[in-house]
């Protein structure tokens, strides 16, 4: 995932699969996987790199066990080691092991066991960060999620294959058609009618409306604004633009995230070699341009009205004044860059004097929202240790500042035992020259 792919720009609407589940664990699990995050802590505040491997190994092993209930502990404590911290020296050798049984309990899996399969092959592309491993884990967990979404199982495990999809296409998707094939993936759980495979029309429920729509338009954010063609995207803003009205708020606010994306691509926008002209030798094509132009403008000015609406929306009784107040001020910011083309900005204090994170477009803001919601506790962490964020975000971090006591204490140790280690090579080296100066002199 290079910078000139992202170009930067999903509000995770609908609650990921790993919200549905935290009300759902047993309390064996959360304390093993507590008791499993505190040693992967206590490996990690010694030196002993092995340390944290043993750790990781034990979960590993544990993946192969027949007993369900520990597949899911192990699971679960990987998931919380990868969210906790950024292992990436620790999985580059192990990648391929570590997918080979994620990608085999989706497969054969209990319901819990495959949405926190999907969450960890997620946890794993962010943690290796754009390149080939991405790719590879892309190309190997695309079969099993589609799998999921064209079988329509239950909720949990759709939402969780969602996101698992929209992350690993994001990082390891390496052309336009990559991106394309996940987005009609998702485009069919939004608008199942439009998929080519189904005997009976299905339809989604809010949640997981929400969700693939704010997947779709995370992975939007890496189409650019070249990569358009007006007619071809008719279709898919005219369905976002009927969610305005859906009674779910999650639903409206995913859609309305995904229409602002829209205009700042200009993907409504008759491009040049479209726009209407007048010549008598190609005046079907000039009316054909000429019906395409106007159906645009008046598709621009109902959702603008739409969105206008929302954004004064009185609550009524029994309204929730939180959510209500949010979609207000998301559809408020929507309309004002509607009318003024002025895009949101938002800065996020990530660690230091210097280690700000600055968004100031729909689309980096559909990506921070996106990223935030899927890493969850793990955010901050990330934001600051993991390069794949440093590279989307722009992220200048000073990592000593941003060290803990121990953590400086062992980088400095590291520091001197390298410089150490190079002094020691340099006079062995010049022992060695001198020593072939004797040799040649007195041999």
């Amino acid at each position: 995932m290079g910078k000139s792919k992202r170009n930067k720009g999903g509000r995770g609407g609908g609650g990921g699969a790993d919200d549905q589940l935290d009300g759902g664990s047993d309390a064996d699990s959360v304390a093993s996987m507590s008791t499993a995050l505190s040693e992967l802590q206590l490996a990690q505040a010694t030196e002993h790199v092995s340390s944290q491997e043993f750790v990781l190994d034990k979960y590993i092993d544990d993946l192969y066990e027949k007993r369900g209930s520990t597949r899911e502990k192990a699971l679960g404590a990987l998931v919380d080691a990868f969210e906790s911290f950024v292992l990436l020296g620790l999985v580059e050798n192990k990648y391929v092991t570590l997918l080979s049984q994620f990608t085999n309990l989706i497969k054969k899996g209990s319901t819990k066991e495959v949405c926190l399969a999907c969450r960890a092959i997620g946890l794993l592309a962010v943690t290796l960060g754009a390149g080939s491993s991405s790719h590879e884990i892309m190309d190997e967990s695309h079969p099993q999620l589609l799998r999921i979404l064209q079988t329509w199982p239950d909720a949990p495990k759709m939402i969780s294959a969602l996101d698992c999809l929209a992350i690993i296409t994001f990082v390891g998707a390496t052309d336009l058609a990559e991106t394309q094939l996940s987005m009609k993936a998702i485009w069919d759980v939004i608008h199942p009618k439009s998929g080519s495979n189904v005997g009976i029309v299905r339809k989604p429920k809010p949640p997981l409306l929400a969700a693939a729509v704010s997947a779709w338009a995370f992975l939007l954010t890496t189409v650019g604004s070249s990569r358009r063609n007006t007619d071809t995207w008719k279709e898919p803003i005219t369905f976002l633009s009927s969610l305005l009205e859906a009674e779910d708020r999650a639903v409206r606010i995913a859609a309305g995230e995904a229409l602002a994306l829209c205009f700042e691509l200009k993907l409504l926008d008759v491009s040049s070699n479209e726009e209407p002209v007048v010549d008598s030798d190609t005046r079907e094509t000039s009316g054909s341009k000429n019906q395409l132009f106007l159906s645009m403008q008046a598709l621009k000015a109902k959702i603008s009205g739409l969105v206008y609406n929302l954004s004064m929306e009185a609550g009524g009784r029994g309204a929730d004044k939180k959510n209500l107040n949010d979609q207000r001020d998301l559809f408020q910011r929507i309309s004002d860059f509607i009318k003024s083309g002025e895009c949101p900005e938002e800065s996020i204090r990530i660690s230091g004097k210097n280690g700000i994170l600055r968004v100031s477009s729909w689309r980096e803001s559909i990506q921070l929202n996106y990223l935030r919601r899927f890493l969850g506790r793990g955010f901050l962490k990330h934001a600051q240790d993991n390069d794949l964020l440093h590279d989307i975000f722009d992220i200048k971090i000073d990592r000593v500042e941003n060290m803990s006591t121990t953590e400086k204490k062992i980088f400095r140790s590291e520091e001197e035992k390298g410089r150490a280690l190079k002094l020691n090579k340099e006079r062995r080296l010049a022992q060695e020259r001198k020593q072939n100066i004797l040799d040649e002199q007195y041999g």
